[in-house]
């Protein structure tokens, strides 16, 4: 059953995926904590292994940047492969004046400036939501962990480099983060009847100017990897 962007056949696939944006970094936690991971896709470069995790099974792959290609890879995960959960583990921009670099940051909600709702032709606007299966067992993972975290309102942003400078805007009501993903992955995973959520390390500040370095990112996506990974122990 492959499709045009994976050539898994069935069963290749485990029910629960993360999805890093970068199909290198799919490539690191399949190596650093998968048990026995197997490659099961190399289409377009975008890296998908399963192997277990404290004896689940578990899946990794790379959704490439933004709503659109996200939107391609999870709706195959979901419909065609039948998988029943997709973590997202991420970095972003901190908004709010209390998220500082490193910190971690649980979607709850994703606003967003994408017209990718559009296509369910809805009689108003929809608000892309977290699977609280999954928020709820991401919290308690996080706690135990001992991270620093926030869980709530992120953007989901069409644009990186953004000329109508708006970060401010979205401050004023709330959002803690920016990234290019959620939105997308919350509505495939609610027209689907699956569940979703998207877990983020913070690496920059753009509203004050700050950003990690290549090292401290290095450190922060482990804890943001380690909370993925209990979070689908506490659901297995």
């Amino acid at each position: 059953m492959p499709t045009p962007h994976n050539n898994a056949k069935k069963g290749d696939i485990a029910k629960t995926v993360l999805m890093p944006g970068d199909p290198l970094r799919a490539k690191f936690i399949a190596e650093n904590y998968l048990e026995n991971p197997v490659c099961y896709n190399e289409v377009r470069g975008m890296l998908g292994f399963t192997g277990t995790y404290k004896g689940v099974p578990v899946s990794v792959q790379g959704s490439g940047m933004g709503m659109p290609s996200i939107g391609i890879y999870s709706w195959e995960l979901f419909n065609e492969y039948g998988v029943e959960n997709i973590i997202r583990v991420g970095t972003a921009g901190g908004v709010a004046d209390n998220v500082q670099l490193r910190d971690v940051v649980i979607g709850m909600s994703a606003s967003t400036n994408s017209a990718y709702a559009s296509q369910y032709r809805l009689p108003g606007t929809y608000a892309p939501t977290a699977s609280w299966k999954l928020l709820s067992a991401a919290v308690e993972a996080a706690k135990a962990k001992g991270s620093t975290f926030h869980v709530g309102n992120i953007l989901s942003s069409d644009t990186f480099y953004d000329d109508a400078d708006s970060l401010a805007d979205w401050q004023k009501m709330g959002v803690l983060a920016i990234e290019m993903e959620a939105a997308a992955l919350y509505m495939n995973a609610a027209r689907a009847g699956k569940n979703a959520l998207c877990i983020l390390t913070v690496s920059d500040c753009p509203l004050k100017g700050l950003s990690t370095t290549a090292e401290e990112r290095q450190t922060t996506f482990r804890d943001m990897m380690e909370i993925a990974l209990e979070t689908v122990i506490i659901n297995k």
